[in-house]
């Protein structure tokens, strides 16, 4: 539980490493873009992680970082064919970042710290932690962009052709200081992760203490 917490907090991918920030900027416009970025991130850190787990003893040192972008790039493809055919709309909203996973610093960087050196057992809690620390991460930034940025929080709606369930609710009404429209552009993007930064290690670090 201590490591899963670790990723989650002391580590997280995205407010404390700084890492795979591409889509913590620019998928958060809706907290459903957000959420399922996440749990594609978290899919591919899963299989990676066991695929790289039984295969690490006989890779050669010279071919590992090929070898494990390989198994990275197959994995994303594959959940690349699976949206595009079942749920084309969200497939549209990733666009490039969806293929950019191959290249996430936060994914290649596990697999050749922790996945590629410690055992199963530990690479799965190391998966948890820094999984759900990154989908967290991204789907909170996409609750203040959303949620400020024009009222709305969508739960459910590109991926409404499998729930046959829509869930988009107004939480704020349209008034002339809200919604503040510029948080859903790019350059809300890059405030609002200015802002959570500082204040999630603020409270970090208090929690620490």
């Amino acid at each position: 539980m201590k490591t899963i917490i670790n990723g989650i907090i002391k580590e997280n991918p995205t407010f404390v490493l700084l890492l795979g920030l591409c889509p913590a900027l620019a998928v958060t416009t809706k907290v459903e873009n957000a959420y399922l970025m996440g749990i594609c991130v978290l899919i591919v850190l899963i299989l990676s992680s066991f695929v790289v787990t039984i295969i690490k003893k006989i890779v050669p040192e010279s071919v590992k970082i090929p070898v494990y972008i390989l198994i990275v790039g197959t994995i994303v493809t594959a959940i690349e064919i699976i949206l595009k055919n079942y749920i084309s709309n969200l497939y549209k909203v990733f666009g490039i970042y969806l293929p950019l996973i191959v290249v996430n610093c936060t994914i290649l960087g596990r697999i050749l710290t922790v996945y590629s050196k410690e055992k199963m057992s530990y690479s799965l809690k190391d998966v948890l932690g820094i999984g759900l620390g990154f989908t967290l991460a991204i789907t909170l930034i996409a609750l203040f962009r959303e949620v400020l940025g024009t009222g709305i929080i969508t739960l459910m709606d590109s991926i409404s052709s499998i729930t046959r369930y829509r869930a988009i609710y107004r939480i704020i009404p349209t008034t002339n200081i809200l919604p503040i429209s510029i948080l859903v552009e790019p350059a809300g993007a890059f405030l609002t992760l200015g802002l959570l930064i500082p204040l999630f290690n603020y409270l970090k670090d208090r929690r620490r203490v």
